[in-house]
């Protein structure tokens, strides 16, 4: 099935609030074998000028994955999610994601094209606090591979 390129632009509601903790954090850290003090030590992130502990550039992924869903259970883009493979993630952090953050997701669907039978879907997943703050944007390709 080809992607509808009237899709571009389509923006979905904000996500529930995601309050992130510093033991998720410290749990991503360890699972990615990423030692750095401040993302588990206070007064290590602290000394980086940072409020509280951080997060690994990465843990963006936690908050984006669950919210750019809606546009996979959007009934107008009808992909076939047990065909599709992940082509392409990039973060763009306009400040580290924090504990204490309360974050909310916006999904915007960027771009659709099909190339050899394959459907390819960019979409755009902005996080803000929940007053508004930009922190991170993430950018995501999936490839919905062709029946042949």
């Amino acid at each position: 099935m080809t992607l509808d390129a009237g899709l571009v632009g389509r923006s979905y509601p904000p996500s529930a609030v995601y309050e992130v903790g510093r033991e998720k954090i410290a749990e991503f850290a360890t699972a990615i074998g990423d030692p750095d003090p401040a993302y588990r030590d206070q007064a290590a992130a602290r000394a980086l000028g940072h409020p509280d502990v951080i997060a690994p550039p990465t843990f963006a992924i936690v908050v984006t994955m669950g919210a750019g869903s809606v546009v996979l259970d959007d009934p107008d883009v009808g992909i076939d999610y047990s065909r599709v493979v992940h082509g392409e993630q990039r973060f763009t952090h306009h400040r580290p994601i924090r504990a204490g953050d309360r974050l909310v997701c916006t999904a915007t669907i960027d771009a659709v094209r099909s190339v050899a039978g394959n459907d390819m879907l960019t979409t755009r997943v902005d996080v803000s606090t929940d007053d508004g703050e930009p922190v991170c944007t993430a950018t995501s390709m999936l490839v919905g591979r062709g029946a042949s």
